[in-house]
């Protein structure tokens, strides 16, 4: 029998060892005591008591799915606390913490032996969590190396790797193991989730078998908008060299060469000019020593144009990193440090995850701005990331008298607010603004920024805006015949009457 498999059966003569000595005397704190710190269930199910002394009420959380408890708060003085399981196929260990006046007084249950079996990918997010699982395949991406963050792939599935400790059992030391894409390793550590979505978290490992081959360097890793050539060093230890070009590359990206002297192999790419946004690509070598299928990857990317969209184009767009260029009326505001906003145009509205130097930019609710980002989402909502301010048109709130008093300039854009006294012209929001003491035609209320043709029609009409609504609209001091109007209006807010 292997080391590791005795441990688990001397923690739980152990624990039980301990439980009969704490059936004389209690486990001592100040505020709470109990019988036993340990609490041992058989594994074909059953209960087991504890008898807890406190000085004021306790409580516990149990977040433990098979384990019941016969409460989970009590009062000053002797009480009593049992502890329930349905049988178990294998062994399992948890631990709930009892809290008493700002003291926490910890207990360790088991049921049965916690005996580590080898079991696949499938049958890991098929199995029940907090039951510690080893596993074999292979390190197909890594996301964080401080904590190491990775997923772990076999011939039935992948699954996230949360955390990697070190040969001693420490965290924040994941570059100590050396691991790398395509290498063979074996771990074991329990079974968690994140949001649903099944993790091993903070395994251990127990054994690396290096990949036989191996990217060690590249040439134009980041290629520019004309293309060109990208290189890739790799050693191949294995039967032969193949490699892999993801089929939605395989329209821009070629191989022109692959040289090889020994182990030693030179592979060539050919990147074509490219008309669109920014792209990138996972590029995978293969090879084998006859029983197992060793890989390595290595990435490259290239700069692409800036996509103008509207903002319904860019939310149709994918998650990626493509820029794109973005124009419209800031409506909101939801983090004045980072720049946490909302954007709107004609075509609809969407969530900016911070500005660049925002709190530099002197931007306020009601300004026009372009902006520079990518297509990414967070919780399955689309946002822009990375956003880069290009452009500011300032929008100055003031009352209709003041806008009447401003001179014509198609370059200035002002924001007033008023009751509709009267429409000239639903389709394109020609309409009479009144404050109570000033009145003011307005020459057009579009749906929003970067309406053109039709795409000016129909507000009024898609948001029931009627007669005696209180309107604000942004636009430019114009005048038509010596009538002094409000131009190429913009909808901004509105308030029903109703």
């Amino acid at each position: 029998m292997k080391l590791k498999y005795l441990f688990p059966i001397f923690i739980a003569i152990l624990a039980l060892m301990t439980s009969c000595e704490d059936e004389e005397t209690m486990t001592l704190l100040d505020e709470i005591q109990v019988s036993s710190s340990y609490v041992s269930i058989p594994v074909d199910g059953g209960s087991t008591t504890i008898t807890i002394m406190a000085k004021e009420s306790w409580t516990v959380e149990n977040t433990v799915e098979w384990l019941s408890l016969s409460s989970t708060s009590g009062s000053a003085g002797e009480s009593t606390l049992t502890f329930s399981a349905e049988s178990a196929i294998d062994g399992r260990t948890a631990e709930l913490i009892i809290e008493c006046a700002g003291e926490t007084q910890r207990i360790n249950i088991i049921q049965g032996l916690a005996i580590v079996a080898p079991a696949t990918v499938a049958e890991i997010l098929a199995g029940p969590e907090s039951k510690t699982y080893q596993v074999t395949g292979v390190v197909t991406s890594i996301t964080n190396t401080t904590y190491g963050n990775w997923y772990l792939e076999d011939e039935t599935g992948s699954i996230y790797i949360y955390g990697t400790l070190d040969s001693k059992g420490g965290e924040k030391n994941f570059l100590s193991w050396g691991l790398e894409v395509g290498d063979e390793i074996t771990i074991e550590g329990p079974k968690g989730s994140y949001k649903g979505t099944p993790q091993l978290v903070n395994v251990s490992v127990i054994n690396i078998n290096k990949s036989l081959v191996k990217v060690d360097s590249t040439e134009n890793a980041q290629l520019p908008i004309e293309g060109g050539d990208f290189v890739a060093y790799v050693t191949c230890k294995g039967d032969g060299l193949s490699v892999e070009i993801p089929a939605d590359a395989e329209s821009w990206l070629s191989i022109s060469s692959i040289q090889t002297a020994g182990t030693n192999s030179v592979v060539t790419f050919k990147a074509e000019a490219n008309e669109g946004g920014d792209r990138e690509t996972t590029l995978t070598f293969r090879t084998t020593d006859g029983s197992k299928n060793y890989t390595s990857q290595t990435s490259l990317s290239q700069k692409g144009a800036i996509l103008e969209v509207s903002i319904a184009e860019f939310l149709a767009a994918e998650v990626g990193n493509t820029q794109y260029r973005l124009s419209g009326v800031i409506t909101g505001i939801s983090n004045t440090t980072y720049g946490n906003l909302y954007l709107r145009d004609y075509s609809g509205e969407t969530f900016v995850y911070g500005i660049q130097d925002f709190q530099d930019k002197g931007l306020k609710e009601g300004d026009i701005i372009t902006i520079v980002g990518k297509r990414s989402a967070y919780n399955g909502n689309p946002q822009v990331g990375g956003a880069v301010l290009e452009e500011v048109i300032p929008v100055t709130p003031v009352t209709i008298a003041e806008f009447l008093a401003k001179p014509e300039d198609s370059n200035t854009y002002y924001m007033i607010t008023g009751q509709i006294s009267d429409i000239d012209y639903a389709p394109y929001g020609n309409l009479y603004l009144n404050d109570g003491t000033t009145e003011v035609y307005v020459y057009g209320c579009y749906p929003g920024w970067g309406a053109t043709g039709d795409d000016r029609k129909g507000l009024l009409a898609a948001k029931g805006i009627v007669v005696g609504d209180t309107l604000s609209v942004i636009g430019i001091r114009t005048s038509y015949n010596g009538q002094d109007q409000l131009g190429y209006g913009i909808y901004y807010s509105h308030v029903s009457a109703q």
